[in-house]
């Protein structure tokens, strides 16, 4: 049974035992700041099982895409590690409990194929649940007709679920399927979980627990209010079981990457002949980084991350490179993705359609990430190769460990390459330097964060609110003025009945017509006024859905609970943001007509006359380019086109054509914005214009790279633009004046003053370099006789450049004579520093002196070059005189 008809299976089942279908959150886990990424199917209702939210309906089914990355460098090591998964879930909010979630998961194992079911054989099932719930024993005994001997007790660690932290927990019970011998030892999952696979996770959340630093060491402390359901059952292990496969590197949304690899690389994929060898071969271990990263990172790019070097980017960019390196360790040095990418998309869109329309997007992203890190691995090989035989000519057999963590920090060499490679050449690295390095690092991030996550208001007090006073009346789109009530104030996270003035908190009232910061667009900025207080707002948001919270600072007067004010948006703030979201969905959909449609937003922001625009470019955008984006923007607002504002369900506004913004969450019903009718669709909750004629005018002012695959164009609009145009025009006017032109005649002019001051350059250049000529002729004149050496060996004047430094060694040791050995050696003072330059001739160099190895002798090691020429530097300026000698010295060994 193919994964996506098991997956079709599991939501037909539950729809028609009355849950509701809920779509999978997009895997940037956006709603909660403690996680990068959603990692279990239970994350969107945790608000509904801690009471901080009240759930639409009682019962409801998913399938969550999930990512896991803790044991990410585990990946492909053995079969069973993967980043990228899904989790089939049913759950229920205070409806049905332990007996019903049972049999549930029972009957659909069971039931036959030709019912809609999975067909397992419930002779070879076992369930596993915690120490002394008798309940559960007595429903899978009683009820189920499980023979106790497949009933196994297990304890806290393996069957109690709890979120890590105070709050909702309960006993499990866990369903493990009976794979028969060949996969492992006799006796039930307390003997072997190979053999015995756990496919489905039942979690009766009936508790409140207590603080505890371990998965066992908390109490509990009473009972919930209401017992709730959380059920987990793994796709790919469901698709192994029905697939009568191995692992999930071998059923059908992974293998055929596999075998993909293999037509590239001419490698046979399980070359071992048993399971444990076959974990630790490198090239499996390969073969399985490769399929498992290029289906996460489809997965990922398609819900809206892109690569980066910080976040859900990182850990993008992370899994990406892992790939592309275990491909090329496979022998394939061509660029995999646009072979692989199409692969898994043909993998998964049976599911995911998205990933199908969506997929110019997508692989644009992963192809340019392919490209950037091959440079990177041209640019880190030929560092490390350097740190190589920098060691072995010292004489050391081990490659330091900062210098490997240098190559992963710095240029994202990864350290099993940086392993392999100095293996190659006869090196070991300091692994445990590298990794004490890594420590440091991470603890610092860790503490940083740790420090930001501390300086936020615990976000339960948001909850708390919403369950006290109900969703904020938000009237943004109709009025800039309410009469409100104030039914909260904050200051730092702690509820207080007053504020006075200067003091800055956040307030929450009944209604309110300021914007929130959302969709890219900058909050609101305005006033709150009563018969007592006046306060500006400085910031608006929405920490939890449904709520509007103001930021303010009291100017007068006090503000007081209950208290009665007028909230006032300050209106040319508004329009300007107005004009800058409508003009950024302009500017947009310029890009799109200029360039095409795979150049899609993948991120905004825009306040009163400012707008920022991140898009899928894989190229800087021509100086031409740019214009005639300016210029379809600006004739667009020309046209007075109309702005229309319809509200549709998600699949009506597919339809029609309007462009979601990749990894935001959005309602059954959604606002299309649109710009012309169809030449600008999108989906957006921002305030807009009522004409496009009213943004006045889109004037670009930057375009810029923010990562592999993704530009940015910055531009300004309305009153902004035209002060904008307005300074350039005062500052031609100024270059016209100061160079006594008229304005049409500047560029010509200016292009005269260019070649006039490049004419003088050379003709200093040309007299500096006679003048070094006839100094490096009396400089030849008395260079030292070492040895069989003629050694010139000069101070530069003070404030002499590198190159000037490196012309007049050369020079030296053109006037030195032919027929005998020669070496010039010229140190340069500048800044505080002093540099060597040493030269050598053929005669010397028959003499094996090498110019790099004088360089090295007198500066410790460092410098570069070759045996003709070399420089280096760096030290005090008052060591020149020290390195000349010290050249003079190693001459004369």
């Amino acid at each position: 049974m193919e994964t996506a008809e098991i997956r079709r299976r599991f939501l037909t089942f539950f729809e028609s035992q009355g849950h509701t279908v809920v779509p999978s959150a997009p895997l940037p886990a956006i709603e909660d700041p403690n996680l990068l990424f959603i990692n279990a199917g239970m994350v969107q209702f945790v608000p509904y099982f801690t009471g901080q939210a009240t759930p639409p309906w009682d019962r409801a089914t998913s399938v969550q895409k999930c990512i896991r990355t803790p044991d990410i460098e585990e990946v492909g090591k053995t079969s069973r590690h993967g980043t990228f998964f899904q989790m089939n879930g049913n759950f229920s909010f205070g409806d049905y409990f332990k007996e019903q979630a049972i049999k549930h998961a029972w009957n659909l194992s069971t039931r036959p194929v030709s019912d809609g079911g999975f067909g397992l054989d419930p002779e070879r099932i076992w369930a596993t649940v915690y120490l002394d719930d008798e309940e559960s024993i007595d429903i899978w005994h009683r009820i189920i007709g499980l023979p106790m001997d497949r009933i196994v007790r297990r304890g806290k660690a393996d069957n109690m679920w709890s979120m890590g932290i105070p709050g909702p927990c309960g006993p499990c019970s866990e369903l493990f399927y009976d794979r028969g011998p060949a996969f492992g030892r006799d006796g039930g999952p307390e003997v072997d979980e190979d053999r015995y696979l756990e496919f489905w996770n039942l979690v009766f959340m009936e508790w409140l627990r207590g603080e505890g630093s371990t998965k066992t060491d908390y109490e509990i402390l009473g009972d919930l209010p209401k017992k709730n359901i959380d059920t987990g059952m793994g796709l790919e292990r469901m698709a192994v079981l029905l697939q009568g496969v191995d692992n999930m590197y071998e059923i059908d949304q992974i293998r055929p990457l596999i075998d993909k690899t293999a037509e590239l690389t001419g490698k046979r994929y399980g070359v071992s002949t048993s399971q444990e060898a076959a974990q630790s071969h490198p090239d499996d271990v390969r073969f399985r980084v490769v399929a498992d990263h290029v289906r996460s990172s489809l997965m990922l790019i398609g819900d809206g991350v892109v690569p980066s070097n910080e976040g859900r980017g990182y850990v993008l960019r992370r899994i990406m490179r892992r790939a592309i390196r275990a491909i090329r360790l496979l022998g394939y040095d061509k660029p995999a993705m646009p072979e692989l990418f199409p692969v898994a998309r043909d993998l998964m869109s049976s599911s995911y359609p998205e990933l199908e329309s969506d997929f110019e997007r997508i692989s644009s992203y992963a192809y340019a990430e392919e490209e950037s890190f091959l440079k990177t691995l041209k640019h880190g090989t030929s560092i490390l190769d350097s740190a190589v035989a920098e060691t072995k000519k010292s004489g050391g057999r081990t490659l330091a460990g900062n210098k490997a963590f240098e190559l992963h920090d710095t240029y994202g060499f990864p350290i099993d390459l940086t392993l392999e490679m100095a293996s190659e050449q006869g090196l070991s690295v300091d692994e445990e330097g590298f990794r004490t390095l890594m420590s440091e690092q991470r603890a610092r991030a860790k503490a940083d964060a740790q420090a930001r996550k501390t300086g936020h208001v615990d976000m339960s007090v948001y909850w708390k609110m919403l369950e006290e006073h109900g969703p904020s009346n938000w009237l943004a789109y109709e009025t800039l003025d309410t009469e409100s009530k104030v039914l909260s104030i904050l200051s730092q996270g702690t509820s207080v009945p007053v504020a006075t003035a200067g003091q800055i908190v956040e307030v929450v009232l009944d209604s309110t017509p300021f914007y929130a910061e959302s969709g890219g667009q900058h909050a609101d900025a305005g006033i709150l006024r009563g018969p007592n207080v006046s306060a500006e707002v400085l910031d608006v948001q929405r920490p939890v859905k449904g709520l509007v919270v103001h930021k303010v600072r009291v100017l007068e007067g006090e503000l007081a609970l209950s208290e009665g004010v007028q909230a006032h948006v300050d209106p040319e703030w508004r329009l300007g943001a107005r004009q800058a979201h409508s003009g950024t969905h302009v500017v947009h959909a310029a890009l799109r007509e200029v360039l095409g449609p795979s150049a899609l937003q993948s991120g905004s922001f825009n306040r009163p006359g400012y707008l920022r625009l991140d898009f899928s470019w894989r190229g800087k955008l021509s100086d031409e380019t740019k214009s005639e984006v300016e210029e379809v923007s600006n004739l667009a607002i020309r046209r007075d086109l109309p702005v229309t504002v319809d509200y549709m369900t998600m699949p009506e506004a597919k339809q029609r054509g309007a462009i979601a913004l990749f990894g935001e969450t959005y309602d059954e019903t959604v606002r299309v914005v649109e710009i012309g009718g169809p030449w600008s669709s999108e989906l957006c909750g921002g305030t807009h214009v009522g004409h496009s004629s009213q943004i006045g005018s889109v004037v670009v002012t930057g375009e810029s790279s923010v990562g592999s695959g993704q530009r940015r164009v910055e531009a300004v609009t309305g009153i902004e633009a035209y002060q904008y145009l307005a300074r350039e025009r005062d500052l031609v006017n100024q270059i016209a004046s100061e160079l006594g032109a008229q304005r049409g005649d500047i560029t010509e002019r200016i292009g005269a003053l260019l070649k006039r001051a490049k004419d003088a350059e050379r003709e200093v250049a040309q007299m500096r370099q006679q003048q070094m000529g006839a100094k490096a002729s009396e400089y030849a004149h008395q260079a030292r006789q070492i040895g069989a050496v003629k050694v010139a060996a000069i101070t530069a004047p003070d404030g002499t450049k590198g190159g000037d430094a490196r012309q007049l060694a050369t020079q030296i040791r053109s006037a030195l004579p032919d027929t005998e050995p020669g070496v010039a050696a010229v140190a340069a003072t500048n800044g505080g520093k002093a540099s060597l330059v040493v030269t050598t001739n053929e005669a010397a160099r028959g003499r094996h002196l090498s110019a790099q190895g004088l360089v090295k002798a007198a500066l410790s090691g460092r410098g570069g070059g070759n045996d003709d020429t070399a420089q280096g530097g760096g030290v005090p300026a008052e060591q020149a005189p020290a390195l000349l000698e010290a050249i003079v010295a190693e001459i004369g060994r």
